[in-house]
């Protein structure tokens, strides 16, 4: 692997899912998912897998979730790949009146979006 790729995520980086994400795949999954938010604190990550900014958005909160020691107290965690489901990340957009930007958090309860942020504005302090 070569220098540049250590730095930035080359071809050869696994498509590792984190244990704590839960995919949105579907309408029913994001259905399921807002349906969620009535009960607790829910978050979307939409992350595109071709970008940079993306790529180093996602590891970066990613290495802050894991330091987290108890993962029960923030919101339950899901992703969404917008190349492969960009239809659903339009559908989001639409049905909770907030502008689609890459990559993106949005944070919902009762099926509102209650904080959101995009590029390095994401961190695990829009969870709380």
């Amino acid at each position: 692997m070569s220098f540049f790729d250590k730095i930035f995520g080359g071809k050869e980086e696994a498509k590792e899912q984190k244990s704590f994400w839960k995919k949105i795949e579907s309408e029913d999954d994001l259905k399921i998912a807002i349906e969620n938010s009535y009960a607790y604190k829910i978050a979307i990550f939409k992350h595109s897998t071709s970008c940079f900014i993306s790529k180093t958005v996602l590891r970066n909160f990613e290495k802050d979730i894991e330091s987290i020691e108890n993962t029960d107290d923030i919101a339950d965690l899901y992703f969404l790949d917008l190349l492969a489901y960009r239809p659903l990340s339009n559908k989001i957009a639409e049905d909770l009146e907030i502008r689609h930007e890459s990559p993106q958090l949005l944070v919902i309860e009762n099926g509102k979006v209650i904080n959101h942020a995009s590029h390095q504005d994401i961190s695990i302090n829009q969870l709380s």
